[in-house]
């Protein structure tokens, strides 16, 4: 069985995550999950069947926490996709072990679920990343290949109402980035009152 909560090593420490879909609406050309099946601690990442609450709780219950604050929902899909299920995991999380809650996201999931879905997620998460990979819309399609047309500008609002009902905000782009593009997602994050990360590149 692929695993459900797993440890990885990132630009924020070691973290617990959460692995609770494969769905994804995009397709992005860096994508880690098109190379490895695995991460961090574990060995296979791809659910055979997509995992039930119940599954994601029993995981959540049989998990050892000591040392960790934070448990980082962020898949090998992308977690809006399975927004009931995010909401309820990561409410259980947090009432059940007085944990921190972080989502790791494209930006895409009021697109998804065709309204607003942001006062849902401020009611059970911390923290919100998101991931801004270019600081344009034609570079943003090209990389990311995203499922909707209007893409960039829904991320991009997906983030300013993340800013008004959750208390860290934070976009994100990779080190390979030329300098003026990681300037301009600069500029554009504080423009939508988040602040911009630049990750480390890591091809596996």
């Amino acid at each position: 069985m692929a695993s459900i909560l797993y440890t990885f090593t990132g630009d924020l420490g070691t973290s617990v995550y959460a692995n609770i879909t494969n769905k994804c609406n995009c397709s992005c050309t860096f994508c880690v999950r098109q190379k490895v099946a695995g991460l961090g601690d574990a060995d296979e990442l791809w659910h055979k069947t997509e995992p039930t609450i119940g599954q994601i709780k029993e995981a959540v219950d049989s998990y050892n926490f000591d040392g960790f604050d934070t448990v980082v929902f962020c898949g090998y899909g992308e977690p809006t996709c399975a927004l009931d299920k995010l909401i309820e995991s990561a409410a259980y999380v947090r009432s059940a072990y007085g944990l921190s809650t972080r989502l790791n996201t494209n930006g895409l999931g009021s697109l998804q679920a065709g309204y607003d879905i942001v006062p849902r997620l401020a009611e059970v998460f911390d923290a919100v990343s998101i991931s801004l990979n270019a600081p344009n819309a034609e570079e943003y399609r090209r990389i990311v290949r995203p499922a909707f047309d209007d893409a960039f500008a829904g991320m991009l609002s997906f983030t300013r109402r993340c800013s008004e009902l959750i208390p860290d905000v934070a976009m994100t782009v990779v080190d390979i980035l030329p300098d003026e593009d990681i300037k301009a997602s600069k500029m554009l994050a504080a423009s939508c009152n988040a602040r911009l990360r630049v990750r480390h590149y890591s091809p596996n």
